[in-house]
């Protein structure tokens, strides 16, 4: 597994736990406002770089002080080997999250149904009409994501939807086109978009706090808990 990143503390990346997060190198889309772009289209410049038995001896160290550990990207289902590694983790006795852009629904379900993760974290992109633009590939197929989605509503694993939100890839209305897709989900983050320096395109900007406000409110009648982050 290629692993290119490692933080030995986050404090927000595990929603209620202190947790160490491991970034995957690579991705199989091309999101414009990617913040990771260095480990999506620059893992050459990536300078930090961790075998699994390290990232594992590290982990065995921490038991105790740490309640979690998060599984990120990057595309973490792009690495084969990402099942045996959240297994391990899960043996060290740590509760286990995954981040994924849900287009590996088979990979997903080989790993709800081996019960290794605690907690999932799917990003929406955009409605489905808007996929293949706001993911930077022309061609692209969304039954993947549907698929994804359908197996965490059904799984009874802990689970979050995400949209990272920013002009002029949203509209209000597409935010309640998701919404409607989504109806009757646990919970919905709307996140506000922070230019990291190290995009894929450019030209976006984020909305305010008032209108991310007022799009969590249009969002809002659909879900269990909705919640704006980063505002």
């Amino acid at each position: 597994m290629r692993i290119c990143g490692l933080q030995k503390l986050a404090m927000v990346d595990y929603p209620g736990k202190l947790a160490a997060t491991v970034f995957t190198g690579g991705c199989n889309l091309r999101c414009p406002f990617c913040h990771n772009a260095l480990l999506v289209t620059e893992l050459d410049r990536c300078t930090e770089s961790h075998t699994v038995e390290e990232v594992l001896s590290f982990l065995k160290g921490r038991r105790g002080l740490l309640d979690g550990v998060v599984l990120t990207g990057g595309e973490p289902l792009l690495q084969p080997d990402a099942e045996a590694f959240l297994r391990a983790v899960r043996e060290l006795g740590f509760a286990v999250k995954l981040d994924t852009n849900g287009t590996f629904p088979e990979r997903l379900a080989a790993i709800l149904e081996a019960g290794i993760v605690d907690y999932v974290a799917m990003d929406i992109k955009n409605c489905l009409p808007k996929y293949p633009m706001t993911v930077g590939l022309e061609k692209f197929d969304t039954r993947p994501i549907q698929q994804s989605v359908e197996l965490l509503r059904g799984s009874g694993v802990d689970y979050e939807f995400r949209t990272t939100v920013m002009h002029p890839f949203h509209t209000a209305a597409d935010i309640e086109a998701i919404a409607r897709w989504l109806e009757g989900s646990k919970r919905y983050y709307l996140q506000t978009f922070v230019d990291s320096g190290h995009l894929i395109g450019g030209g976006m900007n984020p909305f305010t706090p008032e209108e991310m406000q007022g799009l969590a409110a249009l969002a809002q009648p659909y879900f269990g808990t909705v919640e704006v982050r980063g505002s």
